[in-house]
């Protein structure tokens, strides 16, 4: 099974940071690092463990976070109270992949974290893009743009995605049995159907500490 993603958070209030690590601490799949609370502490806790993705202020107290975007080589989004338009255009300029006004509810940064989720299994895929992974890869960035592919479906992926009832989660196998198909061939059409926005993904740690993919129709 995949790792959790490793996230940092990079926040001059500790308060704060606290209870952003306890938002993205409640997103499956999703691992809060220890915060810290200025750019050199960011550089030094990015060094060190390497985290997938970095959840950044503007406002630090050893300087901007917008000039400390610019000298990571992470995957980093914005969490900010700086609301002018100066500085998101400098933010996605110097390559941050998402920028969320503070103050926000756990579910807006969750839904930022699936869609960051979404993102990666699209990137993560073997081989090379083609231009509709790139532009599906660029969509599932933004929360509510990853919206079901257009293209036509197959029978079977029609049907896979006809299995799942509103509001119920499935594992691979479940789908499987439903539609009648191997387990392999819906984990197969189930990742597809994820990538194009159609399905989301939770995973839930059973008693073994084990985590499982489970797969829904995204609440609309």
């Amino acid at each position: 099974m995949p790792e959790d993603f490793r996230v940092l958070i990079v926040d001059d209030d500790f308060h704060v940071a606290k209870l952003h690590a306890a938002y993205v601490d409640s997103v499956p799949g999703f691992l809060a690092l220890s915060p810290v609370g200025s750019a050199s502490l960011a550089l030094q806790a990015i060094h060190s463990l390497r985290p997938d993705l970095v959840l950044l202020d503007v406002y630090l107290p050893d300087g901007s976070g917008l000039d400390l975007l610019q000298q990571l080589d992470v995957d980093t989004m914005i969490l900010s109270a700086a609301s002018d338009a100066a500085s998101v255009s400098r933010a996605f300029r110097r390559g941050a992949l998402g920028y969320l006004l503070k103050p926000f509810t756990a579910e807006s940064l969750s839904q930022q974290l699936r869609s960051y989720a979404r993102y990666r299994r699209i990137l993560g895929q073997a081989g090379a893009l083609d231009q509709d992974a790139v532009e599906r890869a660029k969509r599932s960035l933004i929360p509510g743009e990853a919206a079901p592919s257009t293209k036509p479906r197959s029978a079977t992926e029609a049907a896979v995605l006809e299995s799942l009832v509103p509001g119920e989660q499935y594992s691979a196998a479940e789908v499987a049995t439903r539609v009648g198909v191997s387990r392999a061939t819906a984990q197969r059409y189930l990742s597809s159907l994820a990538d194009d926005g159609a399905v989301d993904i939770q995973l839930r740690y059973g008693t073994t500490g084990r985590p499982e993919h489970r797969y829904g129709l995204p609440a609309r």
